[in-house]
């Protein structure tokens, strides 16, 4: 008898599938520093169909990896040090690790530069660095300006749409949360959701096809519309070829 195989998911089947590059964060463990992201990026880049790629974060390499890869997750993380920003860092931030800094800094550099039509999402940290290279601002410690900033650390709650010019509709919905900095100014970029409280959700770049940050981790957001959705659309994109 002729032995069939089980077909296994289309993405593993698929010949050619659009690179995502997914930024790192760095960690220091018994005096040396590990580079790391969360497995569930990977896994919901697999899932739309693209094939994850880590991005180490070695600034001179931020170039060529503008170059090769189709698009673009900017992961979340600790808080940006904003003095290449013109604002010293608040007191009670955690910054990110500095190499780390440095690279995504040369990443959405070079991307602005020489690819500026390759999808990009950008998820907490990353929107938040998005905005600050668009010449934005942020309230750097919530808790002194929100009464309810709680809510945004390790907790669901709702965001609604703020204008339909996102490259991705983003309907109204619940969100899982873990910030405790936010935008209050988007510089070039445009506010695109906000929180039910008016904290700034999500910002896009209306000059560019595909280029979108969320406050939110849709990694971890049980909605699909909020969720699963942005990672299969920013697949969808780079696999149309957007940017090349």
């Amino acid at each position: 008898m002729e032995r069939t195989e089980t077909p296994r998911p289309s993405w593993r089947s698929a010949a050619t599938r659009s690179l995502v590059g997914i930024t790192c964060d760095l960690i220091e463990h018994n005096g040396s520093l590990r580079a790391a992201a969360h497995i569930k990026y990977a896994h919901a880049v697999a899932t739309a169909g693209g094939l994850p790629v880590l991005l180490q974060p070695i600034e001179p390499l931020a170039t060529e990896h503008a170059l090769r890869c189709d698009a673009f997750i900017l992961t979340g993380g600790d808080d940006p040090r904003t003095e290449p920003f013109g604002v010293p860092t608040h007191p009670k931030a955690t910054p990110v690790h500095a190499e780390r800094q440095a690279y995504e800094s040369a990443l959405i550099a070079a991307l602005e530069r020489t690819h500026p039509a390759k999808p990009v999402l950008g998820v907490c940290l990353g929107m938040q660095m998005m905005a600050l290279h668009a010449g934005g601002l942020l309230d750097q410690h919530m808790p002194d300006t929100t009464p309810n900033a709680e809510r945004h650390w390790d907790h669901e709650h709702a965001v609604a749409p703020d204008r339909p010019s996102s490259p991705v509709p983003l309907p109204a919905g619940t969100i899982f949360s873990r910030h405790r900095q936010a935008i209050t100014d988007p510089g070039r970029m445009v506010v695109v959701a906000r929180a039910d409280d008016a904290v700034v959700e999500a910002v896009a770049d209306p000059d560019r096809p595909f280029y979108l940050g969320v406050q939110w981790h849709p990694e971890r957001t049980e909605s699909p519309e909020l969720g699963a959705v942005l990672f299969n659309a920013l697949v969808a994109a780079a696999r149309a070829g957007v940017g090349r």
